[in-house]
């Protein structure tokens, strides 16, 4: 799979998970083509999803959080307003970017940046001017599944 193609699958389903089973897809399985049994690292495609996944954390287009149930999330930009402007509905921390560094030992740590604190400013503003039956239209399913 492509970058390109990646981002194509994110943008078309708006909420995707990264590698857990739940009601959305999910984004390891894409990439290896078929449902993964145990870790995607033991998958024969793991270098790839690895690859990929680095991308789509980079991406500015990709928020990477823990929506669906604590599990790590994707969700495209072309629905941040919506969420943003309906935020209160989720759990606190469900919208807060999940973010990777690696440090000076050669370690991972999770550092996560809070919600609002990551949202650009352009959002943010359209967030407010969205309406608020609009925001629920667009990510209705979405409050069903993860909202309180």
């Amino acid at each position: 799979m492509t970058p390109a193609a990646a981002m194509a699958f994110i943008r078309r389903h708006g909420v995707v998970l990264q590698a857990a089973k739940g009601l959305e897809p999910t984004f390891a399985a894409r990439v290896a083509g078929e449902p993964i049994k145990g870790s995607w690292w033991a998958h024969p495609k793991g270098h790839e999803i690895f690859d990929l996944l680095q991308k789509i954390h980079d991406s500015p287009a990709v928020l990477v959080c823990t929506l669906a149930g604590g599990r790590i999330t994707y969700v495209h930009r072309r629905l941040w307003p919506a969420f943003i402007r309906l935020a209160e509905r989720f759990p606190r921390g469900a919208l807060d970017q999940v973010r990777e560094v690696h440090t000076s030992s050669g370690r991972h740590e999770r550092r996560d940046i809070a919600f609002p604190d990551w949202v650009p400013k352009p959002t943010l503003a359209a967030a407010r001017l969205l309406p608020v039956a609009k925001a629920r239209a667009q990510i209705e399913v979405w409050l069903q599944r993860y909202g309180t």
